[in-house]
């Protein structure tokens, strides 16, 4: 592997979006969220994505979240910014703040809604990486919620970009994982449910969810594979994918209850999620207990 890529391995927590009482952007439980982080030992954070609820926020929300964690980060871990808008000019403006806040990568989704032809996203793409033009690119295919699937010949052309470094690939097939890297890029496994198939498959790394409330399993899990001891990276997989299908049962949103979760284990409060996501209810509350006593549990047990 290229030296210069030896930072992105390892596990990646999507960073949650941190808001105060009344639903507003916390810069401060930004900050202690990003040190509550690193103190977990993590390789980096994925800042801006889904779990940031990115969609929901405004580009100057955007960059209070980045420049927040930063401020925390203090050069102590890698960072990934999201700067992916649903226009090119507002994702340029992200682009170009992440490269003068010192990110070590950015990453975008294709635009949503409309279904652009290959040449389309290229252009994308290649506009949003020329705002940044000192930082690596990383391609994020998510194509049962953006619409669009990364397919070779368009990875083909994005890698003439020497920006462009490789893919967080949140495809369900694992096969695509060993296409990407085939095409001579980098991969970091999106699906927390089959970390350990991406790493077997040659994923760096992942980027995942879910790690930010069980960090120390996810993290065992990259450890052993590294190690070769896939039969008990397997143990922790299937706890990880048992904890997950809890976490999706509640009538909150899985992020919602993350969080809930994430303060019952004596983690940071940053709140709730932002509407149109459902936030918990009173009765979700056993699950969320149970979540918390399942992933302390599976720690416990699986942890040296």
């Amino acid at each position: 592997m290229n030296q210069k890529f030896e930072k992105y391995k390892g596990i990646f927590p999507a960073f949650y979006a941190c808001y105060d009482e009344n639903g507003a952007i916390s810069p401060e439980r930004v900050r202690e969220f990003t040190e509550y982080m690193i103190g977990k030992g993590v390789t980096g954070l994925y800042v801006g994505g889904s779990s940031g609820e990115c969609i929901y926020q405004s580009v100057a929300e955007r960059k209070l979240v980045l420049e927040n964690v930063m401020e925390a980060a203090r050069g102590r871990i890698v960072v990934i910014a999201h700067v992916a808008c649903n226009n090119t000019a507002d994702s340029m403006e992200l682009a170009a703040h992440a490269e003068s806040l010192g990110v070590d990568a950015i990453a975008a989704i294709p635009p949503i809604y409309f279904h652009l032809p290959p040449h389309g996203i290229a252009r994308y793409w290649n506009d949003i990486s020329s705002a940044a033009p000192n930082t690596d690119f990383i391609i994020y295919n998510i194509p049962q919620l953006a619409g669009v699937g990364l397919n070779g010949a368009l990875l083909r052309e994005m890698l003439k970009n020497p920006r462009v470094i490789g893919v967080k690939n949140s495809s369900m097939p694992v096969q695509d994982i060993e296409m990407w890297r085939d095409e001579g890029a980098i991969v970091f496994n999106g699906p927390d449910e089959q970390l350990l198939s991406g790493l077997v498959a040659g994923a760096i790394g992942g980027i995942g969810g879910t790690y930010a409330v069980m960090p120390e399993l996810y993290l065992r899990i990259f450890k052993l594979v590294s190690e070769g001891r896939i039969a008990e990276a397997r143990e922790i997989q299937d706890e990880c994918c048992h904890i997950i299908y809890e976490l999706c049962s509640c009538h909150g949103n899985m992020y919602a209850v993350i969080k809930a979760v994430l303060r019952e284990l004596g983690g940071p409060d940053i709140g709730g999620v932002r509407r149109p996501l459902s936030d918990i209810v009173p009765e979700d509350m056993p699950t969320v207990r149970k979540c918390a006593e399942h992933i302390r549990t599976a720690c416990e047990k699986f942890v040296k």
